[in-house]
């Protein structure tokens, strides 16, 4: 997959997987990775998935429509290529968090309820539900953050209630950051996220 890397500086162990909405590219979120970490190391990934040249990370069948079968797969290339970027670049495979907006926040939901110890955490904004009716890996271990707009066009404040309501339920500690700035990624809900992260993954 396409990607940047950078090391972490300093003493910090933890990697930040970033990863962007649609149409965007793994230089979309560079800065908001220094912003909630700047000693952490950064491994950005572009999306495989061309929807009208636009990359994402799955396919959909129509807005808020996800095409399942990719969904999966798409998942199991990305958890995959997560085991061997650490490989290759020798950081802790165990610290990853993801931080995702949008269609990337969506694939790192998606990682986090079908592969187990995944993810150290996530910081997940403006995300949807990747799948339903389907059991969720132990996440008692997992600190999740989620950001959230009360009146996002995209995503329903019903579908961000009912995500933080699966992520509880495997044991996760699920937490929401409601704005008023529909579905765009606002400064204050990234403070609110860094906020959050040096109060529960700063390593």
């Amino acid at each position: 997959m396409k990607h940047i890397y950078k090391k972490a500086s300093g003493q910090s162990n933890r990697t930040l997987l970033l990863l962007h909405g649609t149409g965007g590219t793994e230089q979309d979120l560079l800065g908001l990775g220094e912003l909630i970490d700047p000693d952490a190391g950064i491994l950005s990934v572009r999306g495989n998935v061309l929807e009208n040249g636009m990359p994402r990370f799955f396919r959909r069948l129509a807005e808020g429509i996800f095409d399942e079968e990719d969904l999966i797969y798409r998942t199991k290339e990305l958890h995959a290529f997560l085991d061997e970027a650490a490989g290759q670049y020798g950081f802790d495979r165990s610290s990853i968090v993801a931080i995702g907006y949008s269609n990337g926040a969506n694939i790192a939901a998606s990682l986090l309820f079908h592969y187990a110890d995944s993810l150290a955490g996530a910081i997940l904004h403006h995300p949807m539900v990747p799948r339903r009716g389907i059991d969720l890996p132990d996440l008692s271990t997992v600190p999740v953050f989620i950001t959230a707009g009360k009146n996002d066009p995209i995503c329903p404040v019903s579908e961000t209630e009912e995500l933080q309501e699966l992520l509880v339920s495997s044991g996760a500690n699920a937490d929401v950051h409601w704005e008023l700035n529909g579905h765009s990624l606002s400064r204050t809900e990234v403070e609110a996220a860094k906020d959050w992260y040096e109060g529960n993954l700063k390593s």
